[in-house]
């Protein structure tokens, strides 16, 4: 494939739409409200915002111990 380092192959196919179901991701995991998610992507939305973002096991990992915090800690 022309492009690609060293001329390389690309296995998978990749696609801009894609992308930006993993940056939306990427961002909430970073900590970044979900409202600017939905500016950055352009969304009028917030439901549209919704459906581009995965919740992983680190987005619900982190907002348990966050809970535990609020209930638990002094």
């Amino acid at each position: 494939m022309e492009g690609t380092p060293k001329g390389r192959r690309v296995e998978k196919d990749a696609r801009v739409h894609d992308a930006r179901h993993t940056a939306a991701t990427l961002l909430l995991e970073q900590g970044v409200d979900i409202s600017v998610v939905q500016e950055i992507l352009g969304h009028s939305q917030l439901t549209t915002t919704k459906r581009y973002t995965h919740v992983t096991s680190k987005l619900a990992s982190d907002a348990a111990a966050r809970m535990g915090r609020a209930l638990w800690d002094d």
